[in-house]
Parts: structure tokens; sequence; C-alpha cells
């Protein structure tokens, strides 16, 4: 079993960074791909960025690209998100999720996830 814990949430103004780790604990994930994922209340979880277990550059939504990077250190069983130029559009609970295997990075189709973290971004 894995359990994924997020953390680095919390209030920014727009324009301003956050920075989100989510550490996996139970058995090392250095060969899981893994994901971020978001979600408002109300409304679909949506993926946000993944990344292969072997690394790279990793996947994007559209709405993120090129403001948001993934990146992971199989060493501390940890994978980030970096989140720069952050807009109120960005306000959402972020989960962090892991599996082997991914066929579609973007899919929702992980075993294991995160009980997220609040990101909260004001104008």
């Amino acid at each position: 079993q894995v359990q994924l814990v997020e953390s680095g949430g919390g209030l920014v103004q727009a324009g301003g960074s956050l920075r989100l780790s989510c550490a996996a604990s139970g058995r090392t994930v250095a060969t899981y791909d893994m994901a971020w994922f978001r979600q408002v209340l109300g409304k679909e979880r949506e993926f946000v960025a993944g990344i292969r277990w072997i690394g790279g550059r990793g996947e994007y939504a559209a709405s993120v690209k090129g403001r948001f990077t993934i990146s992971r250190d199989n060493a501390k069983n940890t994978v980030y998100l970096q989140m720069n130029s952050l807009k109120p559009e960005d306000t959402a609970i972020y989960y962090c999720a892991a599996d082997v295997a991914v066929t579609i990075l973007s899919g929702p189709n992980y075993g294991y996830w995160g009980q997220g973290t609040q990101v909260t971004v004001s104008s």
C-alpha cells in the first residue's frame, strides 16, 4: 500500500507562487507514475500535471502550462508541483495521485490518492 500526503497549500495573492509537496510512504514510488489533480467544490476533478516514473518534463493541462512545473525526487519518495503566476481560477483542492504503468497520465485511473491540500488565490 502507498500512502500519499500533500502539503504546501495555503492562501496567496494573484501573481504569487506556491510549491506543493506529495510525500509517499509505505513503499518506494520510484517506479510509479505520479500526477497532480485539482477539484473545485461542485465540479469534477481535473488533471493538472503528471510525470512518469522515469522523470522527464512531464505533461500539463493547457490552463497551467508555462506556469506550473512538476518534478520528483525518488530518493525522498516525493513529488512536487511548483506553481508560479497563480490566478484566482487556480483556487482548488489539489490532490496527488500515484500508480504503476499509468496508460494516460491525465486520466483518472490512479490507484492511490492523497487527502488533498487547499490552495486559495486571492485577487
